[in-house]
């Protein structure tokens, strides 16, 4: 990793990443206004793809995932993978019948073009890179699907923000998925989820070492703002967790250090992000998430999930804070399905940790 970034860059090993370059002689014309002269693309694959191309499926990762959904970290890989029981022989993800494909997402800093890339100048990005929208990487997406020969996916799955790509694919592209598999996720962002994501921007832009986006991308650690991407971790982490299990677990417990138990978990945690995360990303990414809407331009969140005529399924999580089930509700009914309300603990983040349920309604997904 970067010393001064907490991202991927060309001097790491690539571990299992795959990497495409888009065409070079078209810029990427970005929905909001402005274009990439070149974006890379990094991705990783289990199984092989049929002669047809009609075994593929993507899996799309939330705001802090990447591309290495399941397998050890490694060289080029400083965590295993997020969702490791979904992918496999015999696992919902069946990697013996299925080509398994997740791309880092545009604006990332797992070797997918972002803020901490390379531009045209030599220099990195920084706070030149230009807005991005959840519909500039679906489009991103698509172009690593049209270069791998697949023209419509067996399925595509997401959560949180990796739901939010799975739906932008279902109703930008409809004619290219047969399944879609939305939790956690939502039609548009929501008040509480702007206000939280806008504080924690504010924290990483507080930070001295900020330097308006264009901070050393090399260098020692403290070169970066590592101090307020670690207070929106925080911050981030507190949404992400319900306050029934967070009180299960740390009561008002006070450790030998001093400090209380919650405190250091979620010391933790903001270290953990701040070594294999870039500042500018997380900034671009929330951005990115503030401005979903899947209704924009399309007349609406009803007629725009109209469009869709993948066989859904829409889940979500009874503890989420984040993105409560009402804004699944207003998909599934969108949808014309059912909600799948799983039961956890664990808050937002139990579409990562109930991976029993969650792979459950995989495979119903993947036999109907």
């Amino acid at each position: 990793m970067a010393a001064g970034s907490g991202g991927w860059t060309p001097a790491d090993p690539a571990g299992d990443r795959h990497f495409l370059d888009l065409d070079p002689d078209r810029p990427f014309v970005l929905e909001r206004g402005g274009a990439l002269p070149a974006v890379r693309v990094a991705y990783e694959t289990w199984g092989t793809l049929a002669p047809d191309g009609g075994n593929a499926v993507l899996v799309e990762h939330a705001l802090t995932g990447d591309s290495h959904v399941t397998g050890p970290a490694g060289p080029g890989h400083p965590t295993a993978g997020w969702w490791p029981d979904l992918i496999g022989p015999g696992s919902p993800l069946d990697s013996d019948r299925l080509f398994v494909v997740c791309a880092n997402v545009l604006g990332g800093c797992q070797g997918t073009t972002g803020p901490s890339s390379t531009a045209p100048d030599g220099r990195p990005w920084g706070s030149r890179f230009p807005e991005v929208t959840i519909a500039d990487q679906v489009a991103v997406e698509a172009a690593l699907a049209d270069a791998l020969g697949i023209a419509r996916w067996t399925a595509v799955l997401g959560g949180s923000m990796g739901g939010m790509r799975a739906l932008e694919w279902a109703v930008g592209r409809p004619e290219r998925v047969e399944r879609l598999f939305s939790i956690a996720a939502c039609a548009v962002a929501s008040a509480d989820q702007i206000g939280t994501q806008t504080t924690q921007q504010a924290a990483i832009r507080s930070d001295p070492a900020w330097a308006g986006g264009d901070y050393p991308r090399s260098g020692v650690r403290a070169d970066a703002p590592v101090t307020g991407l670690g207070i929106a971790r925080r911050i981030a982490h507190l949404t992400y967790r319900s306050g029934v299990e967070l009180d299960a677990r740390f009561g008002t417990v006070v450790q030998d250090d001093g400090r209380f138990a919650v405190a250091s978990y979620l010391a933790h945690h903001a270290a953990k992000l701040a070594a294999r995360f870039d500042a500018g990303s997380y900034v671009v990414l929330t951005e990115a998430m503030n401005s979903w809407d899947v209704g924009r331009g399309r007349g609406g969140v009803e007629a725009a999930l109209a469009r869709v005529t993948a066989r859904s399924v829409v889940a979500g999580v009874d503890s989420d804070r984040l993105y409560p089930p009402a804004q699944q509700q207003r998909l599934a009914d969108g949808l014309g399905v059912p909600l799948h309300l799983i039961s956890s603990p664990y808050g937002h983040d139990g579409f990562l940790l109930e991976t029993g349920e969650v792979g459950a309604l995989v495979r119903r997904l993947l036999r109907a």
